[in-house]
């Protein structure tokens, strides 16, 4: 893609995911995360009625008079989108790629947490940690990070979530908002699932397509793997085969629900040929 096409794509997708963003979701994405997090402010005298837990006993004793930990709210948050570039996400039907999809949520949610003045990091992921931008504020930093999305060229086509999640739990030290987004056809990252989401407030977006769900009856068919890069002839003919699919695919879906439940985190699921901005707001607002 030279660098006219891309610019010409990337101020698209600003304009349709500002416009989300400024209208819909930046109310809803403030009132939906904050509070979550208390900062040291200062240390003061005891006064009747203040939580005794909140004694600093160090400073308690050095004037002999009881002194207590004064907290606020944090006002500033920070978030990490962490977003899955396997090979899997460039499949789609309807003219309609996962790929494209996830691109619009993530600028979404980018722009959100801009209009709250909040920080926004990215982690692209496949197998391994493909691409970090740590946490930074603006404009600017929003669109590098919508560029990365659109052009970034993933060297593996595998996906491997535990690995994106210990990197996560390895770089970010303070709480921060997560949204991870993929389509979690991957399995064995609920533990490590389990140690982030304590520290982190995480929330799993799952963006699938309604042709992955079954296989069709179209007899003998030519397949390409997207995570493995191998081609194989499949007898779609074959009830067995179809319903191996689906069980399959159940499976990796039951994990990820699982998983995400179970670790106190949320979930948004959302097929590439339904309103995403439906299922988010529903999602802000049952929280």
């Amino acid at each position: 893609m030279d660098t006219k096409e891309l610019l010409k794509k990337v101020r698209k997708i600003e304009i349709k995911t500002k416009r989300l963003s400024n209208h819909i979701f930046s109310g809803e994405y403030h009132s939906s995360f904050k509070g979550r997090g208390m900062t040291f402010s200062e240390v003061r005298q005891y006064q009747y009625g203040d939580d005794i837990r909140n004694i600093d006993w160090n400073v308690t004793a050095r004037y002999n008079e009881a002194h207590v930990k004064v907290f606020e709210e944090e006002r500033e948050l920070t978030m990490v989108l962490m977003v899955d570039i396997s090979g899997s996400e460039s499949f789609g039907s309807k003219n309609q790629f996962k790929k494209d999809i996830v691109t619009e949520i993530a600028a979404t949610m980018a722009f959100s947490a801009t209009q709250n003045n909040d920080k926004i990091g990215l982690i692209l992921f496949s197998d391994t940690v493909e691409l970090y931008i740590p946490p930074k504020k603006g404009r600017s930093h929003v669109l590098r990070i919508i560029r990365e999305l659109i052009e970034f060229e993933p060297k593996s086509h595998k996906t491997d979530i535990a690995q994106a999640l210990k990197f996560l739990s390895g770089t970010q030290k303070k709480k921060a908002i997560i949204f991870m987004i993929s389509d979690f056809m991957s399995d064995s990252y609920e533990h490590t699932l389990k140690i982030a989401s304590k520290k982190h407030d995480i929330t799993g977006v799952r963006v699938y397509d309604i042709r992955e769900e079954k296989i069709p009856n179209l007899g003998m068919v030519t397949m390409l793997d997207a995570e493995t890069g191998k081609l194989q002839l499949v007898d779609t003919s074959s009830k067995t085969v179809r319903m191996n699919y689906e069980k399959h695919y159940q499976e990796k879906l039951n994990y990820f629900k699982d998983s995400f439940r179970k670790s106190g985190a949320g979930i948004v699921n959302t097929r590439v040929d339904e309103n995403y901005v439906t299922k988010l707001l529903g999602y802000f607002k049952s929280r």
